[in-house]
């Protein structure tokens, strides 16, 4: 797995490059947001690691720019902004995953290996629908009514859980732990604001709404 780091902190980007690389991950460092989306741009990364507050171009706008050239990478921020506020712009600019500092190295191993797999643990050739919504597992598209549906990485797990369990009602803490792989703070409400993103990319537009909040217990996936 090859990783991009872009971290402005020197003893931080040390810290986190030397302990992924113990864990045989390959990475490439950056620190500043410019030389981080010519590094993102040139090559192909399976994860990028990106803090916020960056010298010459933030963080927020080297995820809108690397997402504008590249949809299926995933994007893990970093930052000491640590507000529901601040996730959800971190959320809205294209990233997958937020990870507040400080933090223990195993649960930003953690978020790694969960955004490596991406929900991509089904056989070869797998589809899965539901009404007219269609998931290719292999390809990592997703079509409604036979058109595509743009999604990050972690929307793209979000759905292909939902998917697999679709008619069944999924609390948070099961999203939580199923497609997060950790715990958010309580309170929260970074999983509500990823099923509304998914919501508005699924079903505006389409008479048929397959997403429906059950209050007090959490979502389900259905015609």
């Amino acid at each position: 797995m090859r990783i991009l780091l872009i971290e402005d902190e020197p003893k931080v980007a040390s810290f986190i490059k030397k302990g992924l690389e113990e864990q045989t991950y390959e990475v490439d460092q950056a620190y500043d947001g410019t030389f981080g989306v010519k590094l993102a741009l040139q090559n192909e990364y399976d994860l990028v690691i990106l803090d916020i507050i960056l010298p010459n171009m933030n963080g927020l706008d080297v995820c809108r720019e690397i997402r504008k050239h590249n949809r299926g990478v995933c994007i893990l921020m970093l930052t000491a902004l640590g507000s529901t506020d601040d996730k959800i712009d971190g959320l809205d600019a294209g990233a997958d995953d937020y990870l507040t500092k400080p933090f223990e190295f195993k649960e930003l191993l953690a978020r790694v290996r969960a955004l490596s797999r991406r929900g991509t643990e089904s056989v070869s050739g797998e589809k899965l629908n539901i009404a007219d919504l269609e998931m290719d597992i292999v390809k990592k598209t997703v079509h409604r009514a036979g058109k595509p549906v743009s999604l990050t990485a972690r929307e793209f797990s979000l759905l292909y859980y939902m998917l697999r369990n679709q008619g069944r009602v999924v609390s948070r803490v099961d999203i939580t732990e199923q497609v997060w792989e950790t715990s958010f703070e309580t309170g929260s409400n970074v999983i509500d604001v990823y099923v509304n993103f998914l919501r508005k990319k699924i079903d505006k537009g389409h008479p048929t709404k397959l997403i429906h909040t059950l209050v007090g217990m959490g979502y389900v996936l259905k015609e």
